[in-house]
């Protein structure tokens, strides 16, 4: 028997007005249907913004500790449930049980780093320059945010942009990757759970182009945030009006790997940053630069390795490499290496859709002699497709990193303080790893990109930033009018 889901509108599970539902299979065996899910339309999508208005001004004048300690529940909660959300990521999403353990335990993390903000929401004083007047910058919220999040971090991505908008006093709604609505709605019976007020959160699943652009649109809607690919993003930005629009999008991550490097260490780190999550994550290490000097030994090395993983459902615990989320990932990746090798890539070895199983698995796959104009080396796969390039110093390492249009993680493996200190100074990307993979961002620092992946920073301090607005105030207490500039 197939379970049907519903949405979630001002505190109350609710059918879709259309009356329409979609099915969500597992990937790993698409024979097996997840659940029903409920098809949100454009007349769900301001239902769920009316229900986030009426609640604004209740939950924004909550004081923000109090706020806080919402989330301090909601952290208890997935602490509790941590194995059975991981066990059902793993079903609907794909990705293996240790990396969905992980997800659930990021979404933890966040939520006590951002309830601790309640206790901060910081702005700053400074002196004026006229006597008998105090000035200062306070952070207040936003209003009704409009969050739409990825299928590959189901639980994690969703709790982060809950959390630090729900602490900041703005009010959501929730638009989940049509993917994964399972993950979004079992992480909302949490949040209702731990009795947070009517209206203040919901959840729409449907179509993006019909529930998703709804929330886009709607003027009362202050703040946008996203996780995705590059082209919606730069519709929401076209489509979004004057308001808040916080992006975070794809990548084509490159590790650099110096001839002075530790090779047996960063042969594991390519390993894991190519292929976990089976190469579905915008920080995945799709590109890596070898110096020439080292680049067969380095090359035998990783092959090796990748040759090695076990592809299979990722509730077995011997499996390496799950599948891609849906038939349309794999038809990619496949699409992708008949490029590479149209072009001229080596392929070493995968590059198949394998026959015995029942899924939509691919081959942990790996290029080598690549070139920064092959499409495999600048559009973004999103798959377990990893290419080799050859370097013969630091700054060409560098200059083919930098030469796609992404921009969001990045690596060097080196001994040299000075190599190490270049690359950070010169590479183009928000985060940059030496001596481990792009991938693993923690959750009390900054995350987001440069150029196409993206102007936000989610985490850390930066997350209070992004929903929050900065007033400035001037108090004069001098008793007498005082002129800027002009006295």
């Amino acid at each position: 028997m197939v379970l049907k889901y519903q949405l979630f509108i001002n505190g109350e599970w609710a059918d879709s007005a259309s009356g329409e539902t979609y099915q969500r299979v597992n990937p790993a065996n698409s024979n097996e249907v997840v659940g029903e899910f409920q098809k949100g339309n454009s007349e769900d999508a301001a239902r769920a913004i009316d229900a986030a208005e009426d609640a604004f001004e209740m939950w924004s004048e909550t004081p923000a500790p109090k706020r806080a300690a919402f989330l301090y529940k909601i952290a208890e909660l997935l602490i509790e449930q941590k194995e059975k959300l991981a066990r059902t990521m793993t079903v609907e999403m794909g990705k293996t049980l240790t990396d969905s353990w992980a997800d659930v335990q990021e979404a933890i993390d966040v939520a006590y780093y951002a309830a601790a903000e309640g206790r901060r929401l910081l702005g700053h004083t400074t002196p004026s320059e006229k006597q008998d007047k105090f000035a200062m910058a306070v952070r207040l919220p936003i209003g009704v945010a409009g969050l739409i999040s990825p299928w590959n971090f189901p639980i994690a991505i969703p709790a982060r942009k809950i959390f630090y908008a729900l602490v900041c006093g703005n009010t959501a709604v929730l638009k989940p990757a049509s993917d994964t609505p399972l993950c979004a709605t079992k992480f909302f019976e949490l949040l209702l759970q731990a009795g947070i007020p009517k209206g203040v959160v919901n959840l729409v699943t449907g179509p993006g182009e019909t529930a998703g652009m709804t929330i886009i649109k709607d003027p009362r809607v202050r703040v946008i945030s996203f996780t995705g690919n590059k082209e919606t993003g730069a519709t929401i930005l076209r489509e979004a009006g004057i308001k808040r629009v916080n992006l975070e999008l794809g990548g084509k991550n490159p590790i650099i790997v110096m001839d002075d490097a530790d090779l047996n260490l960063a042969a594991n780190g390519a390993l894991w940053g190519g292929y976990e999550t089976t190469g579905q994550r915008c920080t995945a290490a799709s590109r890596v630069i070898v110096h020439e000097k080292v680049k067969d030994v380095f090359e035998r090395l990783l092959l090796e390795q990748v040759k090695t993983l076990c592809i299979g459902n990722g509730l077995d615990p011997a499996v390496d490499v799950g599948p891609l989320v849906n038939k349309a990932a794999q038809e990619k990746a496949s699409r992708y290496c008949e490029i590479g090798k149209s072009e001229g890539a080596k392929l070493l070895t995968g590059g198949k859709i394998p026959q015995t199983l029942n899924g939509w698995f691919f081959e942990p796959t790996l290029f080598t002699d690549c070139t920064r104009d092959m499409k495999i080396a600048k559009e973004e796969i999103f798959g377990p497709v990893v290419s080799l390039f050859s370097a013969k110093d630091l700054h060409s390492a560098i200059d083919i990193a930098n030469s796609v249009e992404y921009g969001l993680s990045s690596s060097i493996y080196t001994s040299s303080i000075r190599n190490a200190f270049i690359a950070i100074n010169k590479l183009q990307a928000g985060l940059t790893y030496v001596n481990s993979p792009p991938i693993g961002s923690e959750v009390h620092l900054p995350f987001g990109g440069v150029k196409h992946s993206g102007n936000t920073r989610e985490d850390g301090p930066e997350g209070v930033a992004e929903f929050t607005e900065l007033k400035t105030v001037y108090i004069d207490f001098s008793g007498k009018l005082q002129k800027a500039y002009l006295d």
